[in-house]
């Protein structure tokens, strides 16, 4: 069975506005996984494009994105962050993988369905093939690791499923040019942590998302101390203390969703927060979730407006990765090249 190194990719789209559940879904376990694993964090760009974006705002936040990742923690030189557009590869790899991967399967897609909504022939067909573009992202640097949150675990199964496809549908070619059983990796989701999904302040079954028209749904990691203690204070909650045990939080979603932030801003978990405050009002509880909120986000927050107050810094930390992630993609995309039987006439890729 052919192995691979462990190496961890994920991304964030830079659409602007980033909020606590980008902070908390994402963002906090990069930097956590830095630690334990060889990793690359991609501001994925040429995703956001599958909706029209102004090109001015699309450059900002492209350079937001990054300077959150920095100011949280990830260390750019130890590990590799980098804007999508700039390595060729990931457009090369997605075209290989819509020939790989099935009308059908791209059809269950139910990310799509929800984006598209009704009006779904005037949809781009890049926001149709979008996931044949993430496994492509990942598996140009054949990783093994994928962090998402339960909103993208059936793209990365899709992944799984192409990484398969392709492997099967090339076995003899890759058996012949030394790859082993398997070209690819099939890479494997990590889902941890007590808010991965962080639901609006305003409707406890939606997710928090930039695109709510109530700015009041949602912590912008650019918020005051003053609008976050005031957001948290107008958060839709019902009238019952707290819990005691996390069973009283089954049919709560609000309370539910308020206690998982302050579980994963304090990095402890639901129960220990309710053996906290089990029992209390939310009049009570509110206030000490700001206080914590303000702590854990207000020197991100600064940190990331004496970046974002440096572009020239940001743009060579993304050119340096980018430099970087084209070194590792660009034999995984020669490899390709010579299993699928393009013709190259320069040589170099991965050992066979």
């Amino acid at each position: 069975m052919t192995s691979f190194p462990e190496r961890v990719f994920s991304g964030v789209q830079p659409t602007g506005n980033l909020h606590l559940g980008n902070y908390l879904g994402a963002i906090t376990r990069f930097v956590a996984m830095q630690e334990s694993h060889d990793c690359i964090y991609c501001v994925v760009d040429m995703h956001a494009i599958t909706v029209w974006q102004d090109p001015n705002d699309l450059r900002q936040s492209t350079r937001e994105v990054t300077a959150a990742f920095l100011a949280a923690g990830i260390d750019p030189v130890r590990h590799i962050v980098f804007n999508q557009s700039q390595v060729s590869a990931h457009a090369e790899l997605a075209w290989v993988f819509n020939c790989v991967a099935r009308m059908g399967w791209l059809n269950r897609m139910t990310q799509f369905k929800e984006k598209a909504g009704k009006d779904r022939e005037n949809a781009s067909t890049g926001l149709f093939v979008y996931p044949n573009l993430m496994a492509a992202d990942i598996l140009a640097y054949r990783a093994t690791h994928v962090p998402v949150g339960e909103d993208q675990k059936q793209h990365l199964e899709l992944a799984r499923d192409i990484a398969q496809k392709f492997n099967n549908d090339y076995a003899d070619r890759i058996a012949e040019l030394g790859f082993g059983d398997a070209f690819f990796p099939l890479p494997e989701p990590l889902i941890a942590g007590p808010a991965t999904r962080v639901m609006s302040l305003r409707d406890g079954s939606k997710k928090m998302s930039k695109s709510d028209p109530s700015d009041y749904s949602r912590i912008n990691l650019t918020d005051d101390a003053d609008a976050i203690a005031q957001k948290f204070r107008k958060a839709r909650t019902d009238p019952e203390p707290l819990p005691s045990e996390i069973a009283g939080l089954a049919a709560r979603p609000e309370a539910d969703n308020l206690v998982g932030i302050y579980a994963a801003l304090a990095g402890t978990s639901k129960e220990e927060v309710l053996r906290t405050f089990g029992g209390a009002q939310f009049s009570s509880f509110k206030p000490a979730l700001s206080d914590l909120a303000v702590e854990k986000l207000a020197p991100v927050a600064a940190e990331m407006r004496r970046l974002t107050a440096d572009p020239a810094h940001i743009d060579a930390v993304l050119a340096d990765g980018a430099e970087r992630a084209a070194a590792l993609a660009e034999p995984v995309m020669n490899g390709v090249k010579d299993v699928v039987g393009f013709l190259r006439t320069r040589r170099g890729g991965l050992p066979g």
